[in-house]
């Protein structure tokens, strides 16, 4: 019974870890970020938790599919200033609408909050502060 217990135990880490980024931390692929353009602004998008490691929907802007909500991993879009909407969808849509000045980084936090019968990512827009630590930890995950 233990030893099944411990299959079982080492089988959910391997399922949970593999869903994560594996690309290089924020913090190491930083220097290769070019700055936004000046008629332009950017948009950060990550997610911090692997809970619900197996839930990835594709991310999108104003209906163009732009990422993936991958665990621990974050991507970023240069857009022309205007109004946006971030959404991603399983079985139920959630989105969030922001508005981009040229010259802005806006932070967009991916949360999985759980639904009927999979997890939904919801998409919240925190303030620069706390995107810039919250991001820190996460690895590049390429669109």
């Amino acid at each position: 019974m233990k030893f099944k217990f411990s299959i079982l135990i080492l089988l959910f880490f391997t399922i949970t870890l593999s869903g994560c980024a594996t690309g290089p931390t924020f913090k190491e692929y930083s220097s290769n970020i070019t700055p936004v353009k000046s008629d332009s602004g950017r948009i950060y998008v990550y997610r911090l938790t692997a809970l619900g490691a197996a839930v990835q929907p594709k991310v999108r802007l104003n209906g163009e599919i732009v990422g993936k909500a991958v665990p621990k991993g974050f991507f970023y879009v240069d857009r022309p200033a205007g109004s946006y909407e971030v959404s991603a969808s399983t079985e139920a849509k959630r989105s969030l609408t922001l508005n981009l000045e040229p010259g802005d980084e806006r932070y967009v936090r991916l949360e999985v909050k759980m639904g009927l019968f999979v997890g939904h990512v919801k998409p919240i827009l925190v303030d620069k502060s706390v995107g810039e630590e919250e991001i820190a930890t996460t690895k590049y995950a390429a669109p």
